[in-house]
């Protein structure tokens, strides 16, 4: 037995992923996620993001996910196989991830806080380029940068968006987050930071009514920015889990070999 008795099951809405929901149906007598010490999702890893997510609004961080992968990618889900989930459930290895803070203050003065599992970014939402001051704890380390936007990620989330673009892979438990322009400007030589993740980062948008900014928080856009703090969330520790041959520092690490 995997010794988690309360079992949720979870899906996003495609019709394969829904027709993996009804397979498992079943199986176990399953319970709602206000109940449960596990959750199944099924689905790809913006499907996993969301239900992370879920748990933080229900404050039930401490609730491991175990994903299999029925999207895309599938970077944070293990492989879709139903026949033997409660064996793989017992043998699951568990990886602790935490997620950033962002604080976003509107031009209008109201302040928005929302956590990121992968990662935070600005981007400018017109043809204007977004013009940012940017400053780790408390100190101004450039004075404009001159980009399409910029992102702070995390380790779990350095091989999505920020790999993209062409920001460092940070391996689990490095302690660090990553500081990566998004087609920078001036200074144009400027390729990012990596910093202990005790920093606080603060962006603070230059000249906001001609060139407006946004922040997203993985899958949530706050309009129309004036500064974006952020800073790592200890107080919220997620827990996923793998397949010990699927484990999540590996697959991190193996992305810097991947042509």
């Amino acid at each position: 037995m995997s010794g988690y008795q309360r079992r949720a099951l979870v899906a996003s809405p495609t019709a394969q992923a829904q027709a993996a929901r009804a397979s498992l149906a079943d199986a176990w007598d399953w319970c709602t996620i206000e109940e449960a010490d596990v959750v199944i999702a099924l689905g790809g890893d913006g499907f996993m993001l969301q239900t992370l997510h879920t748990l933080l609004d229900m404050r039930r961080a401490n609730v491991p996910v175990f994903g299999m992968n029925l999207g895309t990618v599938g970077f944070l889900m293990n492989e879709w196989r139903q026949h033997d989930l409660e064996e793989r459930l017992s043998n699951a290895r568990a990886f602790k991830v935490t997620p950033l803070l962002m604080t976003a203050t509107g031009i209008d003065g109201r302040v928005h806080t929302i956590p990121a599992i992968n990662e935070v970014s600005l981007l400018r939402e017109t043809r204007q380029t977004a013009k940012l001051e940017v400053r780790v704890n408390d100190r101004v380390v450039l004075e404009e940068l001159a980009c399409d936007g910029i992102l702070v990620a995390t380790p779990a989330g350095s091989t999505a968006y920020n790999l993209s673009a062409h920001g460092p892979i940070l391996p689990l438990g490095s302690a660090m987050i990553a500081l990566t322009p998004i087609s920078a400007f001036r200074p144009r030589r400027w390729r990012g930071a990596i910093l202990p993740d005790k920093a606080r980062v603060a962006l603070r948008v230059l000249d906001p009514g001609k060139r407006p900014v946004s922040a997203v928080a993985d899958q949530r856009e706050i309009r129309d920015v004036a500064q974006v703090d952020i800073s790592i969330d200890r107080a919220r520790e997620l827990t996923l889990l793998f397949d010990p041959e699927h484990a999540l520092d590996d697959r991190i690490t193996m992305e810097q070999f991947v042509a």
